[in-house]
């Protein structure tokens, strides 16, 4: 796999997007290669139980993107939101299981906008879909998902908002 190709494309696409909308929204973007996949990631660094690493946190929650030798061969580029170990967020009391259903109910709303979205997973993976991998359409392709993504993560806000300890 050309992991360089793939990392290009995804930041090609992250800095089509212009700084002030990740920033209207508090999100961060990383652009890296995790678990042999070229990958790209949203996440707010409140998002995770180490706002210093978030990216590293035990408990935290993200948006990712991303291609591997297996998708390759499916021809598929996917994409989810992971919300990992959700009890040890500081400051929080969630159980993942109703946390992931108070996110699917508002996302329903907008699955539309999401090719190939499913949310028939347990709460550790809130939704996840796939795009035709095509090498002309990557980082149009990206860019939609992205700005997708910028669209709904305020369900992921107002979802842990039920759960903060006040």
């Amino acid at each position: 796999m050309d992991y360089e190709f793939y990392l290009t494309m995804f930041r090609s696409a992250a800095e089509k997007i212009s700084k002030e909308q990740y920033d209207r929204e508090g999100l961060k973007v990383s652009v890296d290669i995790f678990l042999e996949s070229a990958a790209l990631k949203m996440y707010k660094p409140e998002w995770s139980g180490n706002p210093q690493s978030p990216l590293d946190a035990a408990s935290r929650i993200f948006f990712s993107i991303w291609v591997s030798d297996e998708t390759i061969r499916e021809g598929k580029m996917y994409y989810n939101i992971h919300a990992l170990k959700l009890r040890e967020l500081k400051d929080y009391k969630i159980s993942s299981r109703h946390f992931a259903q108070n996110f699917r109910f508002q996302f329903l709303k907008h699955q539309k906008d999401w090719p190939n979205a499913d949310i028939q997973y347990g709460p550790l993976t809130l939704m996840q879909g796939w795009i035709p991998l095509t090498t002309e359409d990557i980082q149009k392709e990206v860019c939609r998902l992205i700005q997708n993504f910028l669209e709904i993560s305020s369900i992921i806000d107002a979802a842990l908002d039920q759960y903060k300890i006040r």
